[in-house]
Order: structure tokens, then sequence, then C-alpha cells
């Protein structure tokens, strides 16, 4: 049996973990472009090529 599991790393929870990371940055250093940065990062990391 060739049974495929699926991902649960869809769009939605990748530009999450992003959101977490610039926040976690953002309260460290205070400057909001690390929360943008972060949507970015997951945002772009949801786009990527994934196989079949």
């Amino acid at each position: 049996m060739n049974k495929k599991t699926k991902s649960s790393w869809n769009t939605g929870t990748l530009i999450a973990v992003g959101v977490a990371i610039g926040a976690g940055l953002f309260a460290a250093t205070g400057e909001p472009l690390w929360i943008a940065a972060g949507i970015g990062v997951g945002a772009a990391l949801s786009f990527t090529k994934k196989k079949n």
C-alpha cells in the first residue's frame, strides 16, 4: 500500500508561523518591520514547489 500523507503545512499555517516569528522579533527589538518580514517569509515558504 502506497498511502500518501497530507502535509499539515498549508499556506495559512506557514503564514501564522511567520507572524509568530515576526512578533517575537518585534517584542525583542520594538521595530514593527519584523512582523511584515515574518509574513513575507511565511508566504514565500508556502509558495515553494512541492513534490507530488
